[in-house]
């Protein structure tokens, strides 16, 4: 039984999807203004772990990911520039040059650490349609009001909006900031629609009731979710930070425009740090995946690295922890390379290994299971089933020619033509193989 913390009940829960052919995930994806870095790259790696794991357990997964084109302010709010305009000015670039430029980057290292690919990758620019038939639809059912900048959603119509996130209002009232917009009726309301005012270059914009204008950040997640998995989904998945405005904002405004509940499960990563500060583009601390391809280290060291955690845990980012990660997939592959060579009794199960990756995601536990027993081939393709290490496809069998001068090698080693054997043994090193002298025989390893 999969069991999942629920921030819906600030709980662990079995798992029961609504229809276990036809498991219905949203995860909320990057804003392509800029290379996306390590840290969002965390959640995505779990989040590729919840489907590997729903997989294995015999459900269907029918995954959407969206990736947010325009709407999204630097403030994460309803104020500050848009952030694809800001990265557009910074780089001499229109504001589609600049979403396709880091959309083909994002997915560029989404498949270069091995991950799942979504049933559906949803551009947010393509579902303007269907923002504006939301938008219309709240308005209509009294939802909203309307200010010099944008259509609001009035949070005080929605009694449960305070729930999710377990928010203090009025503690956000007697706290908000100086410049708090004025004509917002409450601190907790959104913007679903901006308008484009006198003076302001928007390079995207749409047209509503008249007036040009664009979506609010919040609106797309529930567009699209409702256009392409529609009403109730089984799983939610975002970040910590999302749960406080933008999970909150997406619930009231979905909620209320179609009366069904919007998910049955939420989950949330946790943040990894650096130096214990969080990884962000505006606190300049960030690595690219490209970054650690430069240090030395794949992309998979790092998923490994990542999955030694929780997903719920806290994580401190550093180069000497990813180099233990990147030895110890070193390891396993070697660990690989030896059940090519010698025929061991396997120690592992399938189904513990299951059952405790499906215990809330768990793969801390797995790992030590991993490194615990003697796995065979058969079993070493599950678990890159299950992680997406890539661990056998990284672990070629030895050509030919290699073999050839590891048994020249043995044979000079054993007439003690320890020149040769020297020299040999320096020619395998130079193709990244070393050789152990075993009671097996000699037994050759990757060196990287």
């Amino acid at each position: 039984m999969l069991k999942l913390y629920n921030q819906l009940t600030k709980s662990v829960e079995d798992f029961t999807p609504l229809d276990p052919k036809n498991v219905k995930i949203y995860t909320c994806g990057p804003t392509v203004y800029s290379y996306a870095h390590i840290g969002n790259f965390s959640s995505y790696i779990y989040w590729d772990l919840l489907v590997r794991t729903l997989t294995l357990n015999g459900y269907t997964v029918n995954r959407v990911l969206n990736l947010t084109d325009v709407g999204h302010l630097s403030s994460d709010a309803d104020d500050g520039e848009d952030k694809l305009e800001k990265g557009a000015k910074k780089e001499g670039k229109t504001v589609w040059q600049i979403a396709d430029k880091y959309i083909d980057a994002f997915l560029k290292d989404f498949h270069a650490l091995n991950m799942v690919e979504p049933t559906k990758i949803a551009r947010a620019t393509d579902y303007i349609d269907e923002d504006l038939e939301l938008v219309q639809t709240l308005i209509d059912k009294g939802y909203t009001y309307t200010t010099g900048d944008g259509i609001y959603f009035d949070t005080s119509k929605f009694k449960d909006y305070a729930n999710f996130a377990r928010l203090d209002l009025e503690k956000l009232k007697a706290g908000a900031r100086v410049e708090f917009n004025k004509e917002k009726k409450n601190i907790s309301d959104f913007a679903i629609w901006k308008f484009v005012r006198p003076g302001e270059n928007h390079a995207m914009q749409w047209d509503f009731e008249g007036r040009p204008g664009y979506p609010g950040w919040h609106l797309e997640c529930s567009t699209i979710i409702h256009a392409e998995l529609g009403e109730t989904i089984d799983i939610h998945t975002g970040g910590i930070d999302h749960i406080p405005v933008h999970h909150t904002n997406e619930i009231a405004q979905t909620e209320c425009a179609y009366g069904k509940k919007m998910a049955n499960f939420w989950l949330h990563c946790n943040f990894i740090t650096i130096d214990g500060e969080k990884v962000s583009k505006s606190l300049g601390n960030i690595y690219t995946i490209d970054d650690l391809r430069e240090r030395g280290f794949s992309p998979l060291d790092f998923k490994l690295w990542v999955l030694q955690g929780h997903y719920r845990g806290d994580r401190n980012f550093s180069f000497d922890d990813l180099a233990s990660a990147k030895n110890r997939r070193l390891s396993w592959r070697n660990r690989i390379a030896s059940a090519y060579q010698i025929t061991t009794n396997s120690t592992f199960s399938r189904d513990t290994a299951l059952a405790l990756v499906s215990n809330n995601l768990n793969s801390s536990e797995l790992l030590a299971y991993i490194d615990n027993n003697t796995l065979g081939l058969d079993d070493w393709e599950f678990i890159d089933q299950l992680l997406g290490l890539d661990l056998i496809a990284t672990t070629p069998k030895v050509s030919k020619e290699i073999l050839d001068k590891i048994n020249a090698r043995e044979s000079a080693r054993k007439s003690k033509d320890f020149a040769t054997s020297d020299r040999l043994r320096d020619e395998l090193a130079g193709n990244n193989i070393t050789i152990l002298d075993t009671e097996h025989g000699p037994i050759w390893q990757y060196l990287s």
